[in-house]
């Protein structure tokens, strides 16, 4: 910060000075063309010195600029004091220009106040206009820096609520698995036991994590799916058609349990006969494509997907939303062959090294 103060010293003065060279070069082209002999050097110092004083009372309107800014409330107030400080201003430069000339420049004669205070009085309000215009958009950075944050800071909460209203409906579920194998089959509500313990440890562990490399997220599922097909036996069986180069890829964390739940609850469950559930996953273009199908009986005539859609599906939709904005896609319908199908689109994002020890 202290070097930065006095950088800004030196800069302030070359600026001043840029303003006198551009109107000394102003003056002599006109003195040049209007057919005068005019004396560069004697320019160069009239006009050097009329600036520099501006220079040294500039602090000072850009001080009362700022001190009284143009606010709605006291706008007439303000605006009535800056017209009193422009024409004491003016009188102030014209004053100090002049001793400048004497004693300084050692020029004779002095400049005539009618000459300099119609001048002086637009370079008032042009350093006025100016810091209400630098101020004014310095605030409106300001506060669109804030709009941002505060979006961030709400999507990463609705996002955690989503996540939240997620875990407890499938804890219920699989709790309920459970109970109902507890007197039927022991050993398989004990492996179930273990399996959902795993499961809990995962996701307490992925607390505050809002995505994680699609093979972890893969590896979660397999977890989910070992008491499901305990639950379900020889009724249950996975394809799973993972490319390679998608399982590096950035992936919103427990995207895919909620998209298999409800595959086997509406398209396994309510079968006697056995059923199929295929999880595919490749890259399109910069877009990863992640699908769900079963080979259930689908959606019912006359029914749109949102019939199917329960809090996963809900919740996954809104997460995508709230994460890519419109660079995202879900779609649910029927399968071609029989079932329905569930296919999310979203861009593809290599995961880093730290994400995947994460």
């Amino acid at each position: 910060m202290l070097e930065n103060r006095w950088l800004r010293w030196p800069t302030y003065f070359v600026a001043w000075t840029l303003v006198g060279l551009f109107f000394t070069s102003q003056t002599y082209l006109a003195y040049k063309y209007s057919g005068s002999d005019p004396h560069l050097g004697v320019i160069l110092k009239f006009a050097l010195s009329d600036w520099y004083i501006w220079a040294l009372l500039a602090p000072g309107i850009i001080w009362l600029s700022r001190t009284l800014a143009l606010e709605r409330e006291h706008r007439a107030r303000n605006l009535g004091v800056h017209l009193v400080a422009s024409v004491a201003a003016a009188l102030l430069h014209w004053s100090l220009n002049n001793l400048c000339r004497h004693y300084v420049l050692g020029i004779p004669g002095s400049i005539s106040l009618a000459y300099a205070f119609h001048s002086s009085i637009v370079t008032y309000w042009i350093l006025v206009g100016a810091t209400w215009g630098y101020d004014y958009y310095v605030r409106y950075r300001q506060g669109e820096l804030r709009t941002a944050q505060l979006s961030v800071q709400l999507a990463q909460a609705q996002l955690q609520a989503l996540r939240m209203q997620l875990h407890p409906h499938f804890l219920f579920n699989t709790l309920n698995a459970i109970s109902a194998l507890v007197h039927r089959d022991p050993e398989a509500a004990d492996r179930m036991v273990a399996r959902l313990s795993d499961l809990l440890r995962l996701t307490i562990e992925g607390i505050g994590v809002q995505d994680v490399p699609l093979a972890k997220e893969i590896d979660f599922l397999k977890r989910y799916l070992e008491i499901e097909q305990t639950r379900y036996a020889d009724r249950l069986t996975v394809e799973m058609h993972i490319a390679p180069e998608t399982l590096a890829a950035r992936t919103p964390y427990l995207i895919l349990q909620p998209l298999v739940e409800n595959a086997i609850r509406h398209g396994i469950a309510p079968r006697s006969q056995p059923g199929r559930v295929v999880i595919r996953a490749q890259r399109e273009n910069e877009f990863l494509v992640l699908q769900v199908s079963d080979n259930g009986a689908g959606l019912a005539t006359g029914l749109s997907a949102p019939a199917r859609e329960g809090v996963g599906l809900s919740s996954t939709r809104s997460r995508l939303e709230k994460l890519y904005g419109d660079r995202q896609c879900v779609e649910m319908k029927n399968g071609s062959g029989g079932g329905f199908v569930v296919t999310l689109t979203f861009p593809f994002q290599p995961a880093s090294a730290a994400d995947g020890d994460a």
